[in-house]
Formats: structure tokens, sequence, C-alpha cells
């Protein structure tokens, strides 16, 4: 059986040569926890074993493929805060996919941690660049190991039904006995290495995929060239070039070269057509950049971050920079900054008024600094919440000066005060200060500015009252009072401009493009229910910045779908909380190269278009489409019940979020005790009123007929980037990484009502 250790040269390798052997490091989780751990990487080379005292003689485990990236020598707060007693050189992160807290290590020497660092690193990269089959066969070669209870490289009966159960299959034990002893090639009563992949492929045996083969096959054994067209014709609806996109597949997808020199697919090679990514349900079209990025900021739909330092809660929760490291590397452009007074001179970062640890200002701008380009060269907002004296102010633009350099924006593009924002690609590797500001950008032109004060803008106001509301009172009093601001700080906002809203009829006669008005989500809906048509048309000329209630002290999240229906583009999140709310905005920003600017719809950016989210029907050029889901199966559903006899009864609900004459959910009925190989054909249809604006989300549930069924995993995406046809759906776990080889297999029809 293929494992990922073969696909390396280990024995050419010291590094892996010596994470093999494994070494004795300490595991830091504070300034004064620091515990020696023994720490080995096992045979497969996908599994890093140690030895925890905390779980008695017991060990645990992580996988390779749970760890993102290696970071070297005091890049986290824990490490920086040790930093006087033990070197750099040998220190390492392990950072963890989702929101797994990070993994800090100290080894005895600087050898041996260079060691750690590029044999994990190596890993990392190995794994990266294996194939779909590849994948397979090591997912399968841990089911094996998981489930040879003695170590002897071979499972007899009773191990193979503990697998089984461990699958989420509930099959008949004559069923299993049977598929056993027709893997059981040597007779052995035990199943090797290539027997359980025989025994694998036998349970998983893809009927659903080989009607659709059989159906377009004129031999029933393959699909010839003309078989293959027509199939991509008629069901993937592929439009042009059709026979050399056929081609195409063949060369990558065909496993048998004698197929490949008839110019024909065998059904081993449509399966991994169908699992690939030209196979899935996300256009492979939408995936790069592919929007015009040179309109004015406004006019996009920005990721956005809300109290981004935040780990956790809002009310006692840990404050640290990965808070932004992990937002920037998610593809987020705006991050939020609350500034206090600190201690020897020196701005605080954290949530005011309340028990959430602090950090250094200087240190989140540094992270910012050496972050924010790592994935999206487009700019970065750093949205300041300002409550610092006007000496700490200075404090601050020092920082920002001196730790940015030239990557922070302090003057317009052309020299002159804008008549209209730039654009994205105008700004790429430009970080921004969204603040409040003395005087306008005219003035500081004009060298009129002499006001050292500024207008308190309505989220300094409400962060304060929320933040303390037993001074509700003194606090509203103060707060209505003018800030006053340092010129120095002042000078560093250029296009964001923090103002107070009055409303929009004066916004219209008044307002600057470069000035930016923010929201309470509660606030927002009532300007939304109230003047749905003004706040898209405001948003077409400004930026808007809408975040979560003040009383969300569990750092939970609202909906951003209403607030994109209204065009607002700095809908800030929690990233830090799992749910909805972050499914949504990982779905719509999936797309355009996942650089953290998606273009808003042609009828949100046009002043002379009037669209009101409660009526689009009344928009020219309202174009409502028919969307059919056909939920055929899913494949290997993950877990959910630790119990060892629970098994999966999945459901898929798909739920469409977009304007409120839109929202809808439907579900398939439930399947009991499957999650491995579940089989629906269950069609749910939808009509939806402004495709542009919807997204779909798809998710799977373990049905239970006594309390809240328990989420298994889902997948959302733009409806706009959804192809048609048959399509296989990658399932994401509540955080948002990846489970393979989860999925759903469905059929996808879009059609124009008339």
């Amino acid at each position: 059986m293929a494992s990922t250790g073969r696909g390396l040269r280990i024995a050419e390798d010291d590094n892996l040569q010596s994470m093999l052997v494994g070494a004795v490091m300490r595991k830091i989780k504070s300034r004064t926890w620091k515990k020696q751990r023994y720490f080995k990487l096992e045979d497969d080379c996908m599994t890093i074993w140690y030895k925890s005292k905390k779980a008695g003689n017991a060990h645990s485990t992580f996988s390779v493929s749970d760890v993102e990236a290696i970071r070297e020598g005091h890049q986290s707060e824990v490490l920086l805060s040790i930093a006087d007693e033990f070197p750099a050189e040998r220190c390492f992160t392990m950072v963890f996919r989702g929101r797994r807290a990070n993994l800090d290590l100290v080894a005895e020497s600087a050898e041996e941690a260079e060691s750690w660092i590029r044999g994990m690193r190596k890993l990392i990269e190995n794994l990266e660049n294996m194939g779909e089959r590849e994948k397979l066969d090591q997912w399968i070669w841990d089911w094996f190991k998981k489930a040879d209870k003695n170590n002897d490289g071979r499972m007899n009966f009773k191990e193979v039904q503990n697998l089984l159960k461990m699958m989420n299959v509930d099959m008949n034990e004559q069923h299993a006995h049977r598929l056993f002893t027709m893997a059981d090639k040597s007779q052995s009563g035990t199943l090797e290495d290539d027997e359980f992949v025989l025994f694998y492929k036998m349970l998983t045996q893809r009927e659903d995929v080989l009607r659709v083969f059989q159906r377009y096959s004129a031999d029933g054994q393959k699909l010839s060239l003309s078989d293959l067209d027509h199939f991509l014709r008629e069901e993937q609806l592929v439009g042009d070039n059709v026979q050399q996109y056929a081609m195409q597949l063949i060369e990558l997808y065909e496993p048998s070269d004698r197929a490949k020199l008839l110019n024909a697919m065998t059904f081993d090679g449509f399966l991994m057509y169908l699992g690939s990514a030209e196979g899935s349900i996300f256009s492979p079209q939408r995936r790069g950049v592919y929007q015009d990025m040179s309109q004015p900021l406004c006019h996009y739909f920005i990721s956005s971050s809300h109290n981004t330092y935040l780990m956790e809660d809002q009310l006692r929760g840990q404050s640290s920079v990965e808070g932004y490291i992990r937002a920037l590397k998610r593809g987020c452009r705006c991050v939020e900054v609350d500034c206090w007074d600190g201690a020897n001179g020196e701005p605080i970062v954290y949530h005011g008024h309340t028990f959430t640890s602090k950090i250094l200002f200087k240190d989140v701008v540094s992270a910012v600094g050496k972050y924010a380009f790592k994935v999206s060269d487009y700019p970065v907002i750093l949205s300041i919440e300002n409550h610092c004296s006007v000496e700490q102010q200075r404090v601050m633009a020092q920082h920002l000066n001196h730790i940015l350099g030239d990557k922070l924006l302090k003057s317009t593009l052309d020299g002159k005060a804008p008549i209209r924002l730039p654009s994205p690609e105008d700004l790429k590797g430009k970080i921004l200060l969204k603040a409040k500001k003395i005087g306008g950008l005219e003035e500081s032109f004009s060298g009129t500015e002499d006001s050292l004060t500024g207008e308190p803008s309505d989220e300094d106001e409400v962060a304060e009252i929320d933040g303390d509301n037993l001074h509700r009172e003194s606090v509203r009093h103060r707060v209505k009072s003018k800030q006053r601001l340092s010129k120095e700080l002042s000078d560093c906002v250029v296009y964001c401009k923090s103002v107070r809203f009055n409303s929009f009829k004066h916004a219209r006669i008044h307002s600057k493009v470069y000035e930016v008005a923010s929201f309470t989500e509660y606030k927002a809906r009532k300007h939304l229910r109230e003047a749905g048509t003004e706040f898209v048309l405001h948003n077409s000329r400004q930026l808007t910045r809408v975040y979560p209630s003040g009383f969300r002290t569990d750092s939970s999240n609202f909906g951003p779908q209403e607030m994109w229906n209204a065009g607002c583009q700095i809908v800030a999140l929690n990233f830090q909380t799992a749910g909805e709310g972050m499914d949504l905005n990982d779905g719509l920003f999936s797309q355009n190269g996942r650089c953290g600017y998606v273009l808003k719809p042609s009828f949100m950016r046009e002043v002379e278009k009037t669209f009101d989210p409660e009526m689009p029907q009344k928009l020219d050029g309202y174009n409502p489409v028919m969307l059919n889901i056909q939920v055929i199966s899913g494949q290997q559903l993950p877990k959910v019940n630790i119990k060892e006899d629970s098994i999966v009864d999945p459901l898929v609900r798909v739920e469409i979020h977009g304007v409120p004459t839109d929202q809808a959910k439907q579900e398939t009925r439930y399947i009991d005790n499957n999650g491995f190989n579940p089989v629906w054909y269950d069609t749910l249809r939808f009509t939806i009123h402004t495709p542009d604006l919807a997204m779909v989300r798809f998710v799977v549930e373990d049905y239970d007929k006594t309390s809240k069924n328990d989420f298994v995993g889902q997948y959302t995406l733009p409806l706009t980037c959804m192809q048609q046809g048959y399509r296989h759906i990658y399932l994401l776990s509540k955080d948002g990484t990846s489970i393979p080889p989860s999925s759903l297999f469905v059929h996808i029809r879009i059609t124009g009502l008339k």
C-alpha cells in the first residue's frame, strides 16, 4: 500500500531520520508553563507522536496534514516572552490549520531545531504536492493503521468489522464477510496491504457514478472521445472547444496508457475527473483573480475582521497578534485595532473596560507589516478605534511610520484632493489607516487645517458605551465631546476618514468620497429597512463599515448577507468564531484569487440604477433563475459522535442566502446508519430573484429525532461560481478546514425563468 513515506527519500534525508529517532523538547504555553515532552515522527511520515504526562502513560498524536506552517525563532508571543531564557535558534512554532492553538517548542540544541524545522517543511511540501489518488491512498493507509490494533501489518475479520464502524459503515455481517473473503486472495484469513486496498475498492464501488458512465458509454466499457464530448456538452454544459477539452481531461485523469492511445476514458479515469478541480462544483475560472480590479474601492466587498486582536470572547478572552496573522492569512483586508494608553508611554491594544488581556500596539503593527501581503497584494485597511491621549497618539504615528515605512500610505496617489476613491489595483502593497482626522484632505493640500480636534464617530461612541454599561451616562456625556487628535497620527489618514453618520440626504450633499461611516448591525438593519435604495446608492459612492453589536460578548456573528445586500463593503466579523457567518464570508471571498476583494454587481455600482433589496423585481434587467439541485450521494462523511457504535444518519440541507425573497432552506431525507456512502437522489428546487447576490450553502447533519442534529460538514459558494452538471462538493469542517475525502455528489442545473 502506498504511504506518504514511500514518496520521500527518507534514507537520504538526515532531518527526517532525526525526526524518526525523536527528541525531547520543551513545550511552552507561557513564561511559567514549560514542560518536557518526547516528540517523534512515526514510520508513516504522516503522524507526530508525543508523550504527555497529563495523559498518564498514554501518548498523543497529530497529523502532519493538520500543520499549516512552521515559524522559526521567536515568532509567537509565547516564545517572545521567554526570549531571554532560550535563544531564537532553538525555538520554533507549529501553526495548525483552523482555530487550533499553535504549538510552541524549544529544542535542546540549534541543530535539533533546524532538523525539525526543515523536516516538517519537507513533509508539508510533500503533502501539498500529492495528487488526488495519492491522497486517497494515504487516507486508506491511515485507516488500515488505526484498525490494525496489534500492528502486525494484517487485519482479521474482527478488526475489519471494527474498522467499518470507525469509518461510519453499518454493514450486514454476511455482506462484509463476503467482501472480506473475496479480497483475501492469499486465503490466510487476514488482509494485507494490497488485499485491504482491494477490499476498500469493493466497499466504495460508486454505483451512482457508474450509472452516469454507462448512460454515455456506447460499449459500457469506456467513453470514446465522442462519448466524452457528448457528456461534456449535454451534462456539464461545456460550450467552447469541447473536443480539445475532452482530450485534455483524458491526458490529465486517465490512468490507462492503452485507453489514452485510443483517446478514450475508462471508468477509473471518469471517476478521477469527477473528483478533480475540473469536476468540482466551484468553477476553476473563478478561482484566480478574474474581476476588474481598477474600480474605486467602494465598488468592492472587502473581507473584514472585527476586534481582530481577540482569540476568544469579548470580556475575558486573550488578546494576541496571532489574531492578525490568522485573519491576514485568510485573505482578510480590513483589521481592527482598539488603542488605549499603556504603561511607559507605549499604546496598548485590548477591548476597553473589559478583562481581556493587553498587547502592545507596536507588536500589532509589526505583525500587520509582516503578514499584510503574504496571500494578497491588494491593500490592507487598519481600522483604528482611538482612545489614546495626544502623547500616545504621537507614539502610534511613530510606530506606523517606522515599522511600515513605504507600505503606509501617507498621501493621495496624485497629490490632489480626490474626487473618487482609488482602486485596489492602484493601492497594491499599501496599508491604509481608517481613523479620525483633523479637517479634510482639501485642507491638507491648502494648508488651512487648524483644528486639533476630531468629531467622535458612531463606532467610538457605541464601543465605549457597550464596553462599560455601568457608566453609560457618564461615558455618553464624555464621548459626545470632541477628542483631541495628534497631527502626526491624523496625517496618516488619507482615503478612510472615520466620520459620524447624519443621514443619507446629508451624506449625499455634504460627504466627501474618502469619508467612512460605521454602523452597528442594528443601525445598519434599521437603515436597510427604512431606506434600502438610498443605502445601496450611498455605498456606490462611499465606504461603509458594519460591525457586531457590543452585546455579542461571546464573539458570535450576525449574518453578513443582509449587509452585502445593501452594498456595505466592510462587513466586519469575528474571525475567531466558527459558524454560518464565517462560512458565508469564506464562501464569498473564496473567488477572485481569495484576494479579499470581490466586485459588487453592476446595479450596486452605477449611480443611475435604483436597486431595492426588498423589491428586486423592480430593477431594470431583473432576471430570476431556477436552481435545481439533485443531491445524489455522500462519500466518507466524518464520524461526529465519539461513541464507538454510533454511526451517522446523514441528511443534506441546502440554504440560499441572498435578498429577503431569496432566503430559503430545503432538506433531503435522512439515511439510517450510513455515513460512508449514503445515497439520496433527492431533488431540491429554488427560485432565485437576484442571482448576483445569492450564496449557496450545503450543510450535512447527523439526524437526531430527540435533540438538535449534529453538524457534520458544510460548503458555501456564490451561485455565480457554481459549475453545472455532475459535480463533487468537498466538505469543510466547522473550522473551515478541509476534511478529505468527505464529499457530496450532486447534479446542478440553473435555468432562466420565462
